[in-house]
């Protein structure tokens, strides 16, 4: 960032700057418009109706949440941490090829993962079969595994779908910590296998806590894994009281403590490490991997293998397996391509609607950096990335009430012109082309303002003293340099928005159905054929960006051990 220097015309406050503040600021309210609804609409509830949910709501959904976050939260911590430490300090064959299958469960909806093993371990499913031929046994009766459908089956399936946050969290910060640290512990008199517990799990906490927030708010934006496995949650208690009850201020009630969960993680998360500190020097070195030989080699790769098996490649084989051979036998059904028609179309709207937001948010805060006001805008940018800290039930309950306001003052305002009244955003494509983009603004602000941030403020200078305006700057200068950023911040937000089920199974059109909500009633009425064509669809395209960031961490493994090689060989 450059020097003030007030003598030069070119360094005044850049010429409109104004609208980019006003669009930062629009932006913001847009985003607290749902969550201040949501409270208005919670006081509206009479204290009989509170009594109702209270006794008979939730205590049983805020059990269930409580042990689900737990079971969930523990189990990803394990499988991310240890898999991460796994492929970061020891060496061994196939490791190259484990490194970036760890995290293709995050091309896995939860909604998809529960949807797939239901069929899969059915008693007259494949699993049971087979163990049942290999036993000898003929009758389902004889033998039979425990049920999935519970909390216990929910917990498992989720963990082993979600622990790739935590593994590319505390990977990414095994990579760069300094070998020196290591060599260091074990100098003292630190065995190598306590290395892990002593050293670099504490080292990690940081990494680790983030990863384990990310993983809790997943969980609790789930409704289809949850409701598939029969456990009532608060998320499931919000869906069904409006859905079924139409009692509006009760699911206002329940989606407001869900809100108060998701603080609370939140504040967790950066009250347990607020005290916690990481420094390298300036050249820190990776740690070198342990060799494995051997029966030792064969169980690292049989470890690190069965989260990928467990979490992606059996309900992957599956679905490719049952939507195959549908489509072979029916083809591709008209209600199946309009969903899919449907699921293209508003995720796209919703990825441009999002990029143009993020990118006013972040372009304010970029002028505002400049002459060092940054409290405005900085407000702004933070309360417009809260979105992705939301529910999806709960920005979709936040929203029903705005959404009649605004249909209300639209025929209000065309009553004198003979037009009846009718809902304009209420249950349209547009009420969820803007719930995708609150919910998933804070991908895009945060692509956009790092890619800001590695272009140097000496091309704002320039284009000033050449007598640019703020939007010329962006126009000419900035958005060329910015498509990379762009275009990462663009695949992501598309793919979250065509997984996304919570907001568009209370939101979308009447009639109108995506991938998501195609899968999710075919699962309702027990029609598994049917729906693997839409679930396999939403995996093939959820794996792009999961390969992106594969090759991604490939190459910042690849950097860190030419760093090392060529540091030592000088």
């Amino acid at each position: 960032m450059w020097r003030e220097q007030p003598n030069q015309s070119c360094f005044s406050v850049t010429t409109g700057e104004r609208p980019w503040r006003v669009a930062a600021l629009a932006v913001a309210l847009l985003v607290l418009v749902p969550l201040l609804a949501l409270a208005w609409n919670a006081a509206q509830g009479s204290e009989g109706l509170w009594s109702h949910l209270g006794r008979y709501v939730l205590p049983r959904a805020g059990l269930n949440t409580v042990l689900l976050l737990a079971g969930v939260g523990g189990i990803a911590a394990v499988l991310g941490a240890g898999s991460a430490w796994l492929v970061s300090a020891h060496d061994f064959p196939g490791r190259g090829v484990l490194s970036w299958a760890l995290l293709l469960p995050l091309a896995m909806p939860t909604y998809i993962v529960a949807y797939a093993y239901l069929d899969l371990l059915h008693p007259l499913g494949p699993v049971q079969g087979l163990l049942r031929t290999l036993l000898g046994i003929d009758s389902p009766r004889d033998f039979r595994l425990p049920d999935v459908r519970s909390l216990g089956g929910c917990i498992v399936l989720l963990g082993f779908v979600l622990y790739p946050y935590v593994y590319l969290t505390t990977r990414a910060m095994f990579l760069t910590q300094a070998g020196g640290l290591l060599d260091a512990a074990r100098a003292l008199g630190v065995p190598r296998r306590a290395l892990f517990i002593r050293v670099a799990l504490p080292l990690a906490r940081p990494a680790l806590a983030v990863g384990v927030a990310l993983v809790l708010l997943e969980t609790l934006n789930d409704i289809g894994a949850s409701e598939f496995l029969g456990v009532q949650t608060l998320t499931v208690a919000v869906y069904t009281t409006w859905i079924s009850r139409g009692d509006l201020p009760g699911a206002a009630q329940i989606a407001l403590g869900m809100l108060l969960i998701v603080t609370l993680l939140v504040w967790l998360e950066r009250h347990g490490r607020r005290r916690q500190r990481y420094a390298a020097g300036q050249r820190p070195r990776p740690m070198q991997a342990q060799r494995l030989h051997g029966v030792a080699a064969v169980v690292a790769l049989a470890l690190g293998a069965i989260p990928v098996l467990i979490g992606f490649l059996l309900p992957a084989l599956y679905l490719a397996g049952s939507g195959i051979a549908r489509l072979h036998s029916h083809g591709v059904s008209p209600a199946l391509r309009d969903s899919a028609w449907n699921t293209v179309m508003v995720a796209g709207c919703a990825t441009l609607a999002t990029l143009l937001a993020g990118l006013a948010v972040a372009w304010a805060l970029r002028l505002a950096q400049a002459r060092r006001r940054t409290r405005l805008a900085g407000a702004c940018l933070r309360v417009a990335s809260l979105g992705y800290a939301v529910p999806g039930t709960v920005l979709a309950i936040g929203l029903l009430s705005p959404l009649g306001w605004v249909d209300i003052g639209i025929g209000e305002a065309l009553r004198p012109f003979g037009v009846e009244p009718r809902q304009w955003l209420m249950g349209s494509m547009l009420a969820l082309v803007l719930a995708y983009a609150l919910r998933f603004l804070a991908i895009a602000i945060g692509s956009i303002d790092a890619g800001l941030a590695r272009i140097t403020p000496s091309l704002d200078q320039a284009a000033r003293c050449l007598g640019q305006s703020a939007g010329g700057t962006l126009r000419r200068v900035h958005l060329p340099l910015l498509k990379p950023a762009m275009a990462a911040a663009a695949l992501l937000v598309f793919v979250d928005a065509m997984k996304e089920l919570p907001a568009t199974l209370m939101l979308r059109p009447v009639n109108v159905e995506t991938l998501a909500t195609w899968l999710y009633a075919d699962a309702a009425r027990g029609a598994y054929e049917e729906g693997a064509v839409a679930a396999f669809l939403i995996v093939l395209i959820g794996l792009v960006p999961v390969v992106l960031l594969a090759r991604s961490g490939m190459s910042q493994e690849t950097r860190c051990a030419n760093a090392s090689a060529g540091r030592e060989a000088a």
